[in-house]
C-alpha cells in the first residue's frame, strides 16, 4: 500500500477511534470498525491485532461488542478454523443498533434515577434555609428529565422509521 492511502487509513482509524469515545465506547472498538472497514476482504482476529495494535483479548472483546452492535458481521470460511469478521455498510442499520443498544437496562436505570430524584424533591418538606437550592434541583431534574423523555422519543422515532423504511423498501425489492 502507498504512503498515501497509509496515511488516509491511519488518519480515518483516528477518526474512527475519536468518535467511538464521544459516544462513550472504547477507543479500541473505533480502531477495529476503522480497520475492518476499510478492508477489501473480510479480517481475521489475528489480522485485526497486527492492524490495530491491540491485544488478541481486547480485539475479542471488541469484536463482540460489534458483533452484538450489528457494526460487523462474522464470516465463516470453509476449511478455516478462523472467524473472519467485515463491516457493516448500511449507515442506518449501524445508527439503529447503537440505538438499540441506548436501551439497555444500565441506561435506562441511569435515565429512571433522574425521575426518581426529581419525584424526591418535589415531595420533600425542606428546610427554610433549603428553599431556594431545593427549587434549584427540582428545575435542573425537571429540565434534564423533560431532555431525556424526548430522546427517548427521538430514538423511538428513528427505529420506527427505520423499521418502516426496511418493510417497504422489502416489499418493493430494494
Amino acid at each position: 500500500m502507498g504512503q498515501d492511502l497509509t496515511t488516509a487509513r491511519e488518519n480515518f482509524i483516528q477518526g474512527i477511534s475519536r468518535i467511538t469515545t464521544f459516544w462513550g465506547f472504547p477507543k479500541a472498538m473505533g480502531a477495529i470498525f476503522g480497520a475492518i472497514y476499510l478492508s477489501p476482504a473480510p479480517l481475521s482476529l489475528d489480522e485485526i491485532v497486527q492492524q490495530v495494535g491491540v491485544t488478541k483479548g481486547a480485539v475479542s472483546t471488541n469484536i463482540r461488542n460489534l458483533e452484538r452492535l450489528g457494526v460487523v458481521h462474522k464470516i465463516i470460511k470453509m476449511g478455516d478454523r478462523k472467524d473472519y469478521y467485515n463491516a457493516e455498510t448500511d449507515f442506518w442499520k449501524i445508527i439503529k443498533g447503537i440505538l438499540r443498544e441506548r436501551e439497555k437496562n444500565e441506561f435506562d436505570r441511569a435515565i429512571k434515577s433522574v425521575g426518581e430524584s426529581l419525584d424526591i424533591v418535589r415531595s420533600s418538606d425542606p428546610d427554610p434555609a433549603e428553599k431556594d437550592l431545593t427549587l434549584f434541583y427540582e428545575e435542573r431534574l425537571k429540565s434534564l428529565k423533560q431532555f431525556f423523555d424526548s430522546l427517548d422519543k427521538l430514538v423511538a422515532t428513528i427505529i420506527a422509521i427505520d423499521d418502516l423504511r426496511s418493510g417497504v423498501l422489502g416489499k418493493f425489492g430494494k
